[in-house]
């Protein structure tokens, strides 16, 4: 519905992940051009993140130019951010209405730094409407706002024979090395796996597939 809202085409579909097993992941429509995963912001999780972000700048790492990054200054927009990544960085796959309110954004932020493409997307009413509308139709039920629950959604995409991690609240995207079509989704489940590793106490995970339709 939210693809259909931003004028994409239903070629391809958001389906669930049902599980990290082989079994499960044979379920999933193929071929995959992205997965997302939301998982709830830990302490652990922080502390590894500081220190991931330390030792890339410290070590370097490749990233290729065409990879659409943005960065993420609207609160509680991890998910339209998420969406945006996946789309982004397979819009040669993808078939846009001509009047794509998305489509328009893509293009004219793909010369945009990734902080020139927040500050866009805060002035970007058609995807924030759409994206708020489509927030108060989901089936989850909204936290408190006492509750000091914080989930997050990242994008994993495959760019160039490369696995990215895409995440606005960092300062780059992550590379978790080389990748095809068709390993994908197994790959990607594995960088997957290493967030719950992380937080073994945690059963808030969820990942999500853009798979064909």
């Amino acid at each position: 519905q939210f693809l259909k809202q931003l004028g994409i085409h239903p070629d391809w579909q958001f389906v669930d992940v049902y599980g990290m097993e082989p079994e499960l992941l044979s379920m999933v429509p193929r071929p995959v051009c992205a997965v997302l995963l939301l998982f709830p912001v830990t302490e652990k999780y922080e502390t590894f993140r500081t220190e991931e972000e330390e030792r890339i700048k410290a070590e370097g790492q490749d990233v290729k130019s065409s990879v659409y990054f943005m960065k993420q200054t609207i609160n509680n927009a991890c998910g339209t951010i998420g969406l945006i990544h996946a789309i982004a960085n397979n819009r040669d796959k993808m078939n846009f209405e001509t009047n794509s309110s998305l489509k328009k954004f893509l293009e004219d932020s793909l010369s945009m730094t990734p902080e020139e493409r927040a500050k866009y997307l805060e002035t970007y009413e058609a995807i924030r409407v759409t994206h708020e509308s489509s927030a108060h139709e989901g089936q989850t039920e909204t936290p408190s706002i006492d509750e000091k629950v914080d989930l997050h959604f990242i994008a994993l995409v495959n760019v160039g024979g490369h696995l990215y991690e895409l995440d606005g609240r960092k300062p780059f995207p992550i590379n978790h090395g080389e990748t095809t079509d068709d390993s994908f989704l197994e790959d990607a489940i594995e960088v997957c796996k290493k967030f719950m590793e992380r937080d073994p106490e945690e059963l808030r995970f969820n990942a999500i597939a853009l798979s064909a339709a």
